[in-house]
């Protein structure tokens, strides 16, 4: 019997973890097997460090944070993962690193812990099982369906041999679309800066000048970021609440369709009772939504099943924990939502239970705050969104509130049977990003001292971008008739991530070779067989091939759950590993794994870019 082969095609976080759950099923499920005896190779390929991979990867800058406690970030499996596979507990990261739990550490950290775990993972595998790692992309992968695989990499003549082949990509590069590609001929011609879409770690920053002006699209995570590298990065410090420039800064002007940041991370712990969820939005109605002859439209069929459900986790915290901001029992307001149809009558029973508009879950005010607001100058509208966000991090870190963070805990309910539904549209994602995995509050804290200092300047909702004059030119409905200029452009936004426009070799190689969509641009994967009965996680699917007569490829796989197609940033609850897909053995020579262990959502995924 010849040594079996598995190829892992990306090998940051999700690669590790799949490494480790080999390791830790090896003794009941390797042993007396043919491959026990003979061995087998695993071979990672990914330019970037094992471990941490591109997002997570030591050599970055390290004013760059994490957006997760350090509590929170662990990489080992313990007695809340839901898997068939042994526990393998291990330390997390702030265990590890010996720091604060409610501590936001640095990337750096992060990568530092990533690779601590995968060399941990790599020395627990059974002898005879070796990893080598090739520092280098994937281009193509080849081979028919049933047979060996055949993977190609960058400067290597000849292929890797493969029994199956894990496509961990992780985040990637996009080529421009047609916006963005109409904005960068215009900068070029006119010799202005534009800075696309991109990871704003790897972007290069320096031909934003020193006290030019730069507008800035995009209010998020990305924005975040940049805001750190152009004002700390630069040498700027803080004093307090004050900020002190070093001179070098460029003024940035940010805006966003929204035109206000995400919310601040909540501050306080959760205490008593959680919300007995799913009530509202559970296994039972994605079966029904799955099951219609006619498919399903999200906004009329999903979302208010989901507005029910937040709004039960909201109402339920505040009439158990504050009863004095109601007028009711809960027993007689719970009977009466669950019975209430349609959005009028919830609101007027919301309305006759909860007195203060303040206390009341409101999601279409949440979501666009500024809509129907206006200014009457960007001067009054500076003041104006710095009261929003003082508000907004005082009741984030105010127990009083806690009705948000059972909303947060409904989110994640939410996710949840979102995985296993399908069909979400990618303004889901980010509304829940913007209500849900925002920054930490002393990022916010710095924004507002920023934009006392005059370097952050806010430009207001639905902004909009053009190209005219020589100039690039914003204008927001926020502050009617105003406008700023500049000769800089940034995207303050991670590049879509669609088949059809990934810079990624392999993947646009897969994409040609026939490789299948999904309506949002991801790559499709066929449902796995024989997986968990709950649909929460499977065994790994196979990616399918185009046309879809064809069968899938069971020697390609994705470690996912089916029909995932992006999960949060971050989860409060702590979880494990990737699951080892199903039909490894098989494909390595008998070799069996257990599966369905829940992925690692704490931290983001490993890269190949």
């Amino acid at each position: 019997m010849s040594r079996g082969t598995l190829v892992i095609v990306g090998a940051g976080p999700r690669g590790t973890g799949l490494i480790e759950r080999i390791a830790a099923n090896a003794p009941e499920l390797y042993a007396g097997s043919g491959l026990s005896r003979e061995g087998f190779d695993i071979h990672l390929v990914d330019p970037y460090p094992p471990g941490a991979g591109r997002i997570w990867r030591e050599a970055q800058s390290p004013l760059l944070w994490m957006n997760s406690h350090a509590e929170d970030v662990t990489m080992f499996t313990d007695e809340t993962v839901t898997m068939e596979g042994p526990v393998r507990p291990g330390p997390t990261l702030h265990e590890w690193a010996g720091i604060d739990g409610a501590t936001f550490a640095d990337r750096q950290l992060q990568g530092a812990y990533l690779r601590w775990v995968h060399e941990q993972a790599v020395a627990a595998l059974p002898e005879g099982v070796r990893v080598h790692h090739h520092p280098r992309r994937a281009l193509r992968i080849s081979g028919s369906r049933d047979g060996r695989q055949q993977v190609w990499l960058e400067d290597r003549p000849r292929p890797l041999l493969a029994d199956l082949v894990v496509l961990s990509l992780g985040h990637l590069d996009a080529e421009l679309d047609v916006e963005q590609s109409r904005l960068a001929a215009y900068a070029e011609t006119h010799g202005l800066v534009h800075l696309p879409p991109d990871f704003t770690a790897d972007s290069d920053l320096s031909a934003l000048a020193p006290g030019e002006p730069v507008l800035v699209r995009g209010f998020g995570l990305a924005f975040v970021d940049l805001m750190v590298l152009l004002t700390e990065g630069r040498g700027g410090r803080y004093e307090g609440d004050t900020y002190v420039p070093s001179g070098r800064e460029p003024v940035l002007y940010v805006g966003s369709r929204r035109g206000v940041p995400y919310h601040s991370k909540i501050g306080y712990e959760w205490t008593g009772e959680r919300p007995p969820l799913p009530r509202f939005f559970g296994p039972a109605e994605v079966e029904r939504l799955l099951a219609r002859p006619g498919g399903f439209d999200f906004r009329r069929d999903v979302w208010p099943l989901v507005e029910k459900e937040l709004g039960f986790a909201h109402y339920h915290r505040l009439f158990g924990v504050h009863p004095e901001r109601t007028s009711g029992a809960w027993a007689d307001f719970e009977e009466k939502y669950a019975a209430a149809e349609g959005e009028a009558e919830i609101h007027a029973l919301v309305a006759s239970a909860v007195p203060d508009p303040a206390d009341r879950l409101d999601l279409t005010a949440l979501d666009r705050p500024l809509e129907g607001v206006r200014y009457g100058s960007y001067e009054e509208f500076q003041e104006g969104l710095r009261g929003y966000v003082e508000r907004d991090l005082r009741r984030r870190h105010d127990p009083l509130y806690s009705p948000d963070l059972a909303v947060f805990l409904g989110l994640l309910s939410v996710y949840g049977q979102l995985i296993r539904l399908g069909g979400v549209p990618p303004w889901w994602h980010g509304f829940f990003s913007y209500l849900a995995s925002g920054p930490p509050g002393p990022r916010l804290r710095q924004l507002l001292a920023l934009s006392r200092a005059g370097v952050v300047k806010f430009v207001g909702a639905d902004m909009s971008v053009t190209a005219e004059g020589g100039v690039f030119r914003a204008t927001s409905a926020t502050v009617p008739g105003a406008f700023v200029e500049a000769r800089a452009l940034v995207e303050a936004r991670l590049p879509e991530p669609t088949v059809g426009r990934a810079r990624d070799t392999l993947l646009r190689e897969l994409h040609a070779d026939g490789a299948a969509e999904t309506s949002d641009g991801l790559l499709r994967v066929d449902p796995p067989t024989g997986g968990s009965s709950t649909g929460t996680a499977g065994r790994t699917p196979a990616v399918r091939a185009r046309p879809l007569h064809r069968r899938p490829y069971p020697r390609r796989l994705h470690p996912a759950p089916h029909r995932r197609a992006r999960l949060p940033a971050e989860r409060r609850d702590r979880a494990g590993g990737a699951a080892v897909p199903g039909g490894v053995g098989r494909a390595c020579g008998g070799m069996t794994a257990a599966g369905p262990v829940t992925p690692p959502t704490t931290t983001s995924e490993g890269t190949h870019p």
